[in-house]
C-alpha cells in the first residue's frame, strides 16, 4: 500500500524535462591541424586534453531510469499492512475503598486452620484475590480511617495495585472512620473517569465518626454522577458501642446509589460476598481493532543507492576499458592515431 500515490504522477517528469527543455551548449573556437603531435612538439609545446562530449548509453539510461523509479515509489511512502490486532477494553471503573481504621487490628477472623486473623490481614486476602479476578477493570484503591487516600488511580496494573495492598495496614489512616469522606474522595477519582459504568465497593467495619460530609449525601452527589455504591459491612452486627457496624448508614448509602449490602463477619462471609459481587457486577468487553502498519520506504530507496552507485561504477569500467584501448591503438600507429584524434 502506497501512502501518498498521487505521487507516482512524478515518474514521467524526467521525460518531460528531456524534451521541454534545451540542452546546455558551449561553443568554442577551435582549428583543427593535420600531424598535430608533431607541431606541438616542434613548438615546444605540450598539449592539453581535449574537451569531451559526454554521451550516454542504454546501461545509463536504464539505470537512471529505475533510481528515478525507485526514488518516487520511496516518495509515496510504501506500507505493509499487517494483520489487524484486536485489543479487549473493559467498560467499567472499578474503585476500592477500604477502611484500615484502628479498629481493622481486632483478630476476629479465623483462618481453615481454627487460628486468628486479623480483619486487615483477611480483607487484604479477600482484595487479593477479588482484584485478580478482575483482568480486564480498571482497578482504583482508596484507604480511609480518619481521613481518605487514594493508593492507586484507576489502572489495568493490578500487579501494583496488589503490591500497594499489600503495603497498608490497620492504623495508618488514623484511629476514626471516615466513610463521606471516602465517597466524596471516590467521586472525584471517577470525575476523570469516562467509563460508562462505576463501581464503588465500600468495605468498613464501623460506623462514620464525623466526616466533613454526611454519608448519605455524599451517595446522594453519587448517584447523580452514575455511581453505584456496594457495601460490605466486616464485624458482628449485635455489637456495642464505637466498633458496632452502621448497617442502617450503610444501607441507606448502597441505596441511595442502587447497590446493595453485604454481611462480613468473618473470612467466608466475606469472600462469599466478594463473589457475590463478582457475579453482580460482570465484566463488559469493548473490542478495539486496529492495523499495524510497517514502512517500507527504505527498501525502494536502497535499490536507488544500488542503482546509482552501480552506475557510475560501470561508467568508470568503460572509461577505464577504453583508454586502455585507445593507448594499443596509439602504439600500433602513432601517425594515424594522431590523425584520427585531430579530426574527431
Amino acid at each position: 500500500m502506497l501512502e501518498y500515490r498521487w505521487l507516482l504522477t512524478l515518474l514521467p517528469l524526467p521525460l518531460f524535462i528531456y524534451w521541454l527543455l534545451p540542452p546546455y551548449k558551449v561553443q568554442e573556437d577551435s582549428l583543427r591541424l593535420t600531424f598535430f603531435s608533431y607541431i606541438a612538439k616542434a613548438i615546444g609545446v605540450t598539449p592539453a586534453p581535449g574537451a569531451v562530449v559526454p554521451r550516454t548509453n542504454w546501461i545509463q539510461k536504464l539505470l537512471s531510469s529505475l533510481c528515478w523509479i525507485c526514488i518516487v515509489v520511496a516518495l509515496a511512502r510504501p506500507q505493509f499492512i499487517e494483520p489487524p490486532i484486536r485489543k479487549i477494553q473493559s467498560g467499567r471503573d472499578l474503585m476500592l475503598a477500604l477502611d484500615i481504621s484502628q479498629s481493622m487490628e481486632t483478630p476476629d477472623f479465623r483462618t481453615a486452620s481454627g487460628g486468628r486473623l486479623r480483619r486487615v490481614d483477611a480483607v487484604k486476602q479477600v482484595v487479593g484475590d477479588f482484584i485478580e479476578k478482575r483482568k480486564t477493570d480498571r482497578i482504583g484503591l482508596i484507604v480511609f480511617g480518619q481521613a481518605a487516600y487514594p493508593m492507586t488511580p484507576f489502572t489495568l496494573d493490578h500487579k501494583g495495585c496488589l503490591e500497594m495492598l499489600k503495603q497498608i495496614d490497620a492504623g495508618m489512616a488514623g484511629p476514626q472512620t471516615m466513610i463521606g469522606d471516602a465517597i466524596g474522595l471516590a467521586i472525584k477519582e471517577f470525575d476523570q473517569s469516562d467509563a460508562k459504568q462505576r463501581t464503588l465497593i465500600l468495605l468498613t467495619d464501623g460506623n462514620d465518626t464525623g466526616s466533613r460530609m454526611p454519608p448519605k449525601k455524599a451517595a446522594e452527589i453519587a448517584a447523580q454522577r452514575g455511581i453505584t455504591i456496594h457495601v460490605v459491612g466486616l464485624g458482628d452486627p449485635q455489637a456495642t458501642g464505637e466498633d458496632k457496624v452502621d448497617y442502617a448508614t450503610l444501607k441507606a448509602i448502597a441505596n441511595a446509589t442502587g447497590g446493595q449490602v453485604f454481611h462480613g463477619e468473618n473470612r467466608d462471609e466475606l469472600s462469599k460476598a466478594y463473589a457475590t459481587l463478582d457475579a453482580i457486577t460482570p465484566q463488559d468487553f469493548k473490542t478495539l481493532s486496529y492495523q499495524p502498519k510497517r514502512e517500507l520506504f527504505m527498501f525502494p530507496l536502497g535499490a536507488a543507492v544500488v542503482f546509482l552507485t552501480a552506475s557510475h561504477l560501470i561508467m568508470v569500467i568503460l572509461s577505464l576499458l577504453l583508454r586502455l584501448f585507445s593507448r594499443r591503438s596509439e602504439r600500433a600507429d602513432p601517425i594515424e592515431s594522431e590523425v584520427f584524434k585531430v579530426h574527431l
